[in-house]
C-alpha cells in the first residue's frame, strides 16, 4: 500500500443528477488537498458492479445514505476494506414519503451497515439513539457551505447569471428556490404563493419528479420562471440576483439556507425543526400559500446581518472535512 497521505478512497453517494446535492464532492475536494485520492461515484447497478470489481484498489470506502451506504458495506466486506458510513438522511424522511414496506427494508439494511462499519458519521440528532444501539464507533458531523464562493462569487458566475436573467421577463423583486423538485420540499405551496405576491417573480432552479408541474405553472404565468439545472459553480451568481431565498422542507440541516445566507440573500424557512438551529437568522412560515407570500415579502424588507454571516461562516466544508480526514486516517491505520 501507498504512504498514508496518498491513500485511495472510494466514495459512493446517492445517484442524483449532476449539480444536485454536491456537498459530498465538496468534502472530497477538501480531502484531496490533504493528500487523499478520492473517487466519488453515484450509486446504481452499473457503478456498484464496477466498484465490486475494483474493491482491492482502495484503502477505505465511504458510503452515503441510503444506497451508497449499503453498497459500500457490500463492497467493503467482500474486499476487506474499512467502511465509513456517511449517514446524512434520517429514516423518518423515507417513512414520510414512501409506502411502508420500502422504509422498513431500508432501515434494516442501514442497521446492518451501521453494525459493520468501522465508523458511522451522522448528521441528525434523532438518529443517534438508533446508531448507538448498533455500534460504539460513531460521531456527529454536519452539512456545510462553501462560504467564500457564495459570499463573493467570481466574475464569471455573476456574468453568466446576469446575462441569463436579462433574457427573462422578471419583476424587480425576485424570490428564488434552488433544489429538488419533489413533494417533500413542498414546491406546490410555493408556486401557489405567487397568487399573493404582486410585483414579485419566482425563479426556480433544479430538477425532480415535479418538473412537469413546475413547467406547467411557469408556462401559464408571467411571474414564475423555471430554468432547470444550471452548473453548480454558477449558482452563487444567480443567488446574488435574488432578493429572497426560499426553503419549505421541515429540516434543520438543509444546505440551501446556508447558501442563501452566505450570499446575503434573506431566507424564508418552513417553521418547525429548523427554528432551534437558525433562530432569528431566517423568516419562518407555514405551508399556507398566503403565509409563504407574507414571509417572502417580510424577508425582502430585511438584510442579512453580520451576526448571521458569522453564524454561516462557522459551518464551512473545510472544517467538516477535517473530521472526515481524521476518521479516514484512523480506520485505515487500524486496518493496515
Amino acid at each position: 500500500m501507498s504512504d498514508i497521505g496518498q491513500r485511495r478512497v472510494l466514495w459512493l453517494t446517492p445517484d442524483k443528477p449532476e449539480n444536485i446535492s454536491v456537498g459530498r464532492q465538496r468534502i472530497a475536494d477538501e480531502l484531496s488537498l490533504c493528500g487523499f485520492n478520492v473517487t466519488v461515484r453515484g450509486t446504481n447497478l452499473r457503478t456498484g458492479t464496477r466498484s465490486l470489481r475494483e474493491r482491492g484498489e482502495y484503502d477505505a470506502i465511504i458510503g452515503t445514505t441510503r444506497a451508497g451506504a449499503v453498497a459500500a458495506t457490500v463492497v467493503g466486506k467482500l474486499g476487506g476494506v474499512p467502511v465509513v458510513v456517511d449517514h446524512v438522511d434520517p429514516i423518518r424522511q423515507l417513512y414520510e414519503t414512501q409506502s411502508r414496506w420500502l422504509p422498513w427494508l431500508v432501515e434494516r439494511l442501514e442497521n446492518v451497515s451501521f453494525r459493520l462499519a468501522a465508523q458511522v458519521l451522522y448528521v441528525y440528532d434523532e438518529e443517534e439513539e438508533r446508531i448507538r444501539q448498533l455500534t460504539d464507533a460513531y460521531s456527529q458531523t454536519d452539512l456545510g457551505v462553501d462560504y467564500d464562493r457564495f459570499s463573493n462569487p467570481d466574475e464569471s458566475a455573476r456574468r453568466t447569471a446576469s446575462d441569463h436573467l436579462e433574457t427573462l421577463d422578471l419583476d424587480e423583486n425576485i424570490s428564488i428556490y434552488v433544489g429538488g423538485l419533489e413533494e417533500v420540499y413542498n414546491v406546490r405551496p410555493l408556486l401557489e404563493a405567487m397568487d399573493h405576491l404582486p410585483n414579485w417573480s419566482l425563479l426556480i432552479v433544479g430538477t425532480g419528479s415535479l418538473e412537469p408541474v413546475v413547467e406547467q405553472y411557469a408556462t401559464g404565468r408571467d411571474d414564475i420562471e423555471y430554468i432547470g439545472v444550471v452548473p453548480h459553480e454558477t449558482i452563487p451568481g444567480y443567488l446574488h440576483q435574488a432578493d429572497v431565498g426560499v426553503s419549505l422542507v421541515d429540516d434543520p440541516h438543509t444546505l440551501k439556507i446556508l447558501e442563501y445566507l452566505a450570499a446575503s440573500v434573506p431566507a424564508v424557512q418552513l417553521d418547525g425543526r429548523a427554528r432551534a438551529r437558525f433562530g432569528d437568522h431566517v423568516t419562518y412560515c407555514s405551508l399556507d400559500p398566503s403565509d409563504i407570500a407574507h414571509a417572502i415579502h417580510t424577508a425582502g424588507e430585511n438584510s442579512v446581518s453580520d451576526a448571521t454571516h458569522d453564524f454561516v461562516r462557522r459551518v464551512s466544508w473545510s472544517t467538516i472535512a477535517e473530521q472526515y480526514e481524521s476518521v479516514l486516517r484512523r480506520v485505515i491505520t487500524e486496518t493496515a
